[in-house]
């Protein structure tokens, strides 16, 4: 049995609710944003064998942890916030704006069309970047000065 383990990312803190296949709730962590969030959560997914983690906007507030998964092994999948909304307003049981619901509707939604897996970012391609930019922006000063 493959579960699905939603995952709320905010600033402070990260909410995970794990599905099973008949989208029931199993279980539900919440973890502070810190050094050890994914000690944490791998800890308490342990239980859970094959599993898959869809973070909500991994490429924005969830990218950092989406990234710390992907780099620890795991599968995990990009779900958009617009189709995590949607989920939540369409259920007739769960339609509160709390973190758990939110968690709860992004497991959901990973199961649709419109997600994508999150690869390990290239981190020397970023650097590289932000060289160029750091030489371009010292050039462009000296010409001025």
């Amino acid at each position: 049995m493959r579960v699905v383990i939603g995952v709320d990312p905010h600033k402070g803190s990260h909410t995970a609710v794990a599905i099973d296949a008949n989208e029931q709730q199993l279980a539900k962590i919440l973890v502070r944003s810190g050094p050890r969030q994914l000690e944490q959560l791998l800890g308490w997914a342990t239980e859970f064998g094959e599993r898959v983690w869809a973070v909500e906007s991994a490429g924005g507030l969830g990218y950092l942890l989406a990234q710390q998964l992907v780099a620890a092994g795991e599968e995990v999948l990009d779900v958009p916030a617009t189709l995590a909304s949607r989920v939540r307003t369409l259920s007739t049981a769960k339609s509160q704006k709390t973190d758990g619901n939110d968690a709860l509707s992004i497991a959901i939604a990973a199961r649709g069309p419109n997600v994508r897996p999150v690869e390990r970012a290239d981190h020397a391609v970023v650097l590289r970047l932000l060289a160029k930019r750091h030489r371009d922006l010292g050039r462009a000063r000296k010409r001025s000065a």
